[in-house]
This record gives structure tokens, C-alpha cells and sequence, in this order.
């Protein structure tokens, strides 16, 4: 079955303590499979990137207030008992090694193992700025930053030398409650980070485009998949309204979103995630906590 879960509340003015606890109370009630996050620090007036590397596409309104990713996790593992919760994504120039694994150790530890943790390379050449990261080396950071963390992950002493990070011969404690770590999820769309995808992670997480397209790119991952490796998954996001209207991602009513999951479990994709963050019509916390219930037959339609 096509496990659905939703994005929690976290951009915008009307995102408050009670509507992240009562909206993800809820959706773990109505059997949604997970919760996830994002990663964005702030609203540039005058950026130099286009949103999304999209050149000259504003960045959306949404972002002029965005709850931090990792505290959130921590207040819904809490909230929660049971719901997987994680990251669609983090941005992986924006960590370091040691201080991320052990964060991502210390959520997995206190949800109970029910984390999964994605990453991608960003666009924000602003943001970027914001730890002195050359947003050119974004690729090659984020392929050493995943060797690093599994390299903390592994057994003690921990050492690891790149061109980025270096870790001297160290404990680094405590390890996740999954073993050897939770899944590592990516959000890369580009050649390189497709290649980054098949190679090093555990799940493909893809925004833009039909799933034919994704079901074709995951074929394609998997020839370039290393043998000893598990097959890759899929968790396809889609959203109730975009962040950007463009060519293949549009506004989705209910029914649509409907049709979409059932093709998706038709098809057998593991998982599907939905983003009401950037939907105009929530304007109070009041129409944040009608979401679960209105997003409710998207369970019905996997299971057909």
C-alpha cells in the first residue's frame, strides 16, 4: 500500500504552537503515514537566485516566515507516537558533520525510530552566503556531507578527512535508533544529483513533473544503483496549490490529489507526501486544522 502522509504547517502567518500539535495529533488519528518539514531561513528582498534556480521566478510570500525544521520534529516526536516524521528536505550546505548527526541521532532516539531525513543542495545564494558557502560547491558538499554523516553513524572512533570536513579520530555519540541510521531521502533533480541519488541514498523524493516521468527517472536510477544496495524508493510530493505555477505543477483539487494517489499505488510508488503550505485559502490557524480532515480521502484513494 501507497503510504500518504502531509507536510506540516510551517510557513506563513498563521502557524502557531496549537495548529502544528493539533494538526499533526490529527493526521496521526486519521492514519497518515508521515509528517514532513522544510528547510529555508529567510525572505530575501533582492535575491540574486531565482527561486527554486529558477532565474528570475520570485520567491514566494510564504517564505517571509518559516518555522525552523529541526525544533519543529522535536515538538511533534513529542506530540506523536507513531506517525513517521522527517525532512523534505534539509539543505545540506547549511550543515556540518557532527553537529547534524548528532541532532539527527538525538530525533531519531527521542520519536522512537520513526525518522527519515532528506536533503538537497538548495538555491539560495543569499542563504548560502549566510555560513560563507560558495553556492558553486553546493554538489560536492552535499555528496561529502553524506559520507561524513554515515562515517558518525558508523562504529567508534569516528575519522574522516574530505575537502570539507574533517573529523579527528573521535567518539561521536549516541548512534540513531535505527540501525545503521534512518533513511536518507533526496530531493536532487539535476544529472549529477540523480547520480548522488542512486549512489547514496535510500529514497527519491521528486517535486516536478508526471509520474510517468518519475516512474521513468527511477528506472533509470536504478541502473545506476549499486548492486549491494536495497532498491530505491519513491515518496513523490505533490501540493494542494504550488509554490509556483509552472509547466507540470499546478493547483490540485481534492478529487485530482485523489486521482493522483490511487495512479501512484497503481503503479506501486512507496510513498506520497501533500504540501498545503502555499495554499491561498488557509487565512486563520482555524483553516490549518480542517486540513487532515480535507486531505482524509487521499487514505481511500491508496488502498483502491
Amino acid at each position: 500500500m501507497t503510504r500518504v502522509g502531509l507536510s506540516l504547517p510551517q510557513l506563513g502567518g498563521h502557524v502557531s504552537r496549537d495548529v502544528v500539535r493539533g494538526f499533526a495529533e490529527r493526521a496521526e488519528e486519521l492514519g497518515f503515514g508521515s509528517l514532513f518539514v522544510q528547510q529555508h531561513l529567510f525572505y530575501p528582498r533582492h535575491p540574486a537566485s531565482g527561486y527554486s534556480a529558477r532565474p528570475g521566478l520570485a520567491v514566494p510570500e510564504a517564505y517571509r516566515s518559516i518555522l525552523q525544521p529541526m525544533e519543529l520534529l522535536a515538538a511533534v516526536a513529542a506530540w506523536t507516537s507513531t506517525i513517521t516524521i522527517g525532512t523534505s528536505i534539509l539543505v545540506a550546505g547549511y550543515h556540518r558533520p557532527v553537529d547534524l548527526a548528532q541532532r539527527i541521532s538525538t530525533l531519531d532516539i527521542l520519536a522512537g525510530g520513526r525518522t527519515v531525513f532528506g536533503f538537497s543542495v538548495g538555491w539560495s545564494d543569499e542563504e548560502h552566503a549566510q555560513y560563507d558557502v560558495d553556492p558553486r560547491t553546493r554538489g560536492r558538499r552535499a555528496d561529502e556531507l553524506v559520507d561524513a554523516l554515515l562515517a558518525c553513524w558508523g562504529s567508534d572512533p569516528v575519522s574522516f578527512e574530505g575537502e570539507f570536513f574533517s573529523i579527528p579520530e573521535s567518539d561521536v555519540r549516541p548512534k540513531p535508533l535505527q540501525a545503521p541510521h534512518p533513511p536518507l531521502m533526496s530531493g536532487m533533480r539535476s544529472a549529477a544529483g540523480l547520480r548522488r541519488t542512486a549512489e547514496k541514498f535510500d529514497i527519491w523524493n521528486p517535486v516536478s513533473g508526471t509520474l510517468e516521468q518519475h516512474l521513468e527517472t527511477l528506472a533509470e536510477l536504478g541502473t545506476m544503483r549499486p548492486a549491494h544496495l536495497a532498491p530505491l524508493a519513491m515518496c513523490w510530493n505533490l501540493f494542494t496549490h504550488p509554490p509556483v505555477e509552472v509547466a507540470n505543477l499546478k493547483p490540485l483539487s481534492v478529487d485530482e490529489l485523489c486521482t493522483e494517489v490511487a495512479a501512484a499505488a497503481a503503479a506501486g510508488v512507496d510513498a506520497v507526501s501533500v504540501d498545503a503550505n502555499f495554499d491561498p485559502s488557509i487565512i486563520s490557524e482555524g483553516d490549518w486544522l480542517t486540513v487532515p480532515d480535507r486531505l482524509a480521502p487521499l487514505l481511500d484513494a491508496s488502498r483502491r
